[in-house]
């Protein structure tokens, strides 16, 4: 188990507790902050959906289909299956001469309500579209189209698609290949699994590229920008994603991941930061991310409180009554100050 990360506050009482861990690198590949074990294995999840982007733009996929920034984030995203993304998937499946049907990441119902209350209203079917990882794999798809190789399989771990997303996380994150730990991820493909130093580590090198090879720099620097002027795409309206890179202004870039990871990278700085909660719970991940930038001194007093439902999160019961609070209560230890122990 980590160290004691978040508290839930109902009335007088601390009711919950959630755990964690935190690495904090920069592009040097120093680890400056650290709570829990910051060398712990765990799954990015969909944390390193900017990371896997990096082929498109190595194989220069954005440029065959005269992609916007809005193309390219949405291969980042997780969105929750608004209009403007399930509209913008379509659109570039049509371009390609592709359909839903080519999409493997299977359907589940849009993550934003009003839509589903539509669909179903409507008598509309649910599709992969839908998905929250729809972009990603239209990302693949089109990639894979572009390299001439078989549309069917994707999605597979020997597929090439997949193979080069190994070999770009591997140098990005600077860990061997053959040790990333492989899983299948909720949408299908395959999902990474590495120490959280090397996560963090990942996020730092894209934001201060200057040690990846002259092709990385420049998808990097693309994907960075495609995220930032289209946080909308990355999330969705209200998201935690969407917010904190609408009100930073393309100060940074942030990722959110199944079972409570979150991974971002600081441009100016070139630092990189992951987070994973224990117990998996998202809750306590928005809190942790928002205190750990306020305690870096990474964002302003205004742009926290622009955040301040994420970082002080209202615990709502069924009736929307405020019944308590989820709470950061950690200070992030310096490692300088535990070698010099």
């Amino acid at each position: 188990m980590g160290e004691e990360l978040v508290n839930v506050i109902r009335g007088g009482l601390i009711e919950s507790v959630h755990s964690g861990h935190i690495a904090i690198v920069n592009s040097h590949g120093e680890l400056l902050y650290e709570m829990g074990n910051p060398y712990k294995k765990v799954y990015a999840r969909s944390s390193m959906k900017p990371i896997q982007a990096i082929p498109i733009v190595e194989q220069k996929v954005d440029e065959t289909y005269l992609f916007e920034d809005a193309d390219l984030s949405l291969c980042c995203a997780s969105h929750i299956g608004e209009p403007m993304h399930t509209e913008r998937v379509q659109n570039l499946l049509e371009t390609a001469l592709m359909g839903v049907s080519n999409l493997k990441c299977g359907a589940h119902p849009p993550r934003i309500e009003e839509e589903y209350k539509k669909l179903l209203q409507e008598g509309k079917p649910i599709t992969a579209i839908y998905n929250n990882c729809s972009g990603k794999h239209t990302g693949m798809l089109l990639t894979a189209k572009v390299m001439g190789e078989d549309l069917e399989n994707y999605f597979l771990l020997e597929h090439p698609v997949q193979q080069r997303i190994l070999d770009t996380i591997s140098e990005v994150c600077e860990y061997p290949r053959e040790q990333i730990e492989i899983g299948i991820d909720g949408c299908g493909v395959p999902v990474h699994g590495l120490p959280l130093y090397n996560i963090a580590l990942g996020y730092a090198r894209m934001s201060n590229p200057q040690n990846l090879s002259q092709i990385k720099q420049h998808a990097s620097q693309k994907i960075i920008q495609a995220m930032t002027s289209a946080p909308e795409m990355v999330g969705g309206t209200d998201t935690f994603c969407t917010s904190l890179m609408t009100v930073t202004k393309g100060k940074l870039f942030g990722k959110a991941g199944a079972e409570a990871v979150y991974c971002i990278g600081h441009i100016d700085t070139g630092i990189g930061i992951a987070i994973k909660i224990d117990d998996g719970n998202s809750r306590a991940v928005y809190p942790v991310a928002v205190e750990v930038l306020k305690q870096l001194n990474l964002i302003t007093k205004e742009e926290i409180e622009s955040l301040k439902p994420f970082h002080e999160t209202p615990l709502k019961n069924v009736r929307k009554q405020v019944v308590g609070t989820v709470l950061p209560k950690f200070m992030l230890h310096r490692t300088d100050d535990i070698t010099s122990k």
